[in-house]
């Protein structure tokens, strides 16, 4: 989101940017550099945020002062994920042009987050969040342009509303190239949220399944590690848990690994640590529902088993990369991923 708001502002957009502040997220003075105004909102945390009719994400972000400052600006609406949507059906913005940026197809998400919850509580909520998602994101009627974040996403949305006008939108990034350093590197490398379901199955995954059964030494690295996941890491010789590194460290982390290991057991969305890793990292395997949406199959070794994961380790492990593969992956990620050209297409949504 700041980089597209950075590549709009540098394109002429005047932008209002509405933010939503809740739990240890501060306001980030950068904004003001690109942004005519940045306003900032509390969500609506708790009991405040419940609905029997809207979803929670939805729900917790409404504000009236927000609603006035819609209503006051006359532009077009940019709607950063069905999160911020609120407002979309009010009657005084009917006239206005909408887009929304499709982050997910959210009920998919939360149902899938459900079948992995560590609670019975936790299973229910997640449960009725998808129920209440799939009747929202099913009466978006008052959206004109749809920015969906991968191909999948693009397909669901364009099913339900064939009439609105679409683009293909990936996530935006601070790469201009393919940033890979040739040769070799020392270990495989996994990273991400490590505090997120997802994340922690697929690492809990790996340290049973792989870590053990491979020569090379791992690296975890991410934010929030828990106690059980802390001591599955421990009991491995060859795996190093990095807990809470910062952006500068990930991105060394990054650079100096051999082998990125890009493993989800669920296709939800387009994950932007996969491009993280293919603009700064050597190799990369993936599964199938990492890649699924992204157009990125040929930049990856896809590996959808324990045997197939094993093997592309202990293969690419001997290899060193070369200019030749950086010049595929640039080919592969100019174009769909390109910031300058998706900023354009989105001007042109505007009507400027």
């Amino acid at each position: 989101m700041f980089y597209r708001i950075q590549y709009l502002c540098e394109a002429g957009i005047d932008i209002y940017l509405h933010c939503f502040k809740y739990g240890q997220r501060t306001e980030a003075k950068v904004l003001n550099s690109f942004c005519k105004e940045v306003w900032y909102y509390p969500r609506k945390t708790g009991l405040k945020g419940l609905s029997l009719r809207l979803p929670y994400m939805v729900y917790s972000r409404r504000d009236a002062l927000l609603l006035k400052r819609l209503q006051d600006i006359d532009a077009p609406i940019l709607f950063e994920g069905v999160h911020s949507s609120y407002y979309m059906h009010h009657a005084s913005l009917q006239n206005r042009v909408k887009l929304l940026r499709n982050h997910n197809v959210e009920h998919y998400y939360f149902a899938k987050l459900a079948q992995k919850a560590g609670s019975m509580l936790h299973q229910m909520y997640y449960l009725f969040e998808a129920a209440l998602l799939k009747k929202y994101e099913a009466n978006l009627q008052p959206i004109q342009a749809f920015l969906p974040i991968s191909q999948t996403d693009y397909n669901f949305f364009h099913s339900l509303y064939p009439q609105s006008k679409f683009i293909l939108c990936p996530p935006y990034h601070p790469y201009k190239k393919v940033a890979t350093q040739l040769g070799k590197g020392a270990y495989c490398l996994f990273h991400g949220n490590l505090k997120h379901p997802e994340n922690k199955e697929a690492v809990m995954y790996l340290l049973k399944e792989v870590v053990a059964q491979c020569d090379t030494h791992f690296i975890i690295a991410g934010l929030q590690p828990d106690t059980e996941l802390t001591a599955a890491c421990n009991a491995h010789r060859n795996c190093t848990l990095v807990a809470n590194p910062t952006n500068k460290e990930m991105e060394l982390f990054i650079s100096n690994a051999h082998i990125q290991l890009m493993l989800t057991f669920q296709a939800t969305g387009m994950k932007i640590k996969l491009l993280m890793a293919l603009y700064l990292g050597r190799f990369v395997v993936a599964n199938n529902f990492m890649l699924q949406g992204t157009g990125l199959h040929g930049a990856c070794t896809i590996a959808n088993d324990t045997a197939a994961v094993i093997n592309a380790i202990n293969s690419l492990m001997l290899q060193s990369i070369n200019q030749n593969d950086i010049d595929l992956r640039n080919d592969l990620l100019k174009n769909t991923y390109n910031n300058t050209l998706n900023t354009q297409a989105i001007i042109k949504l505007l009507g400027h």
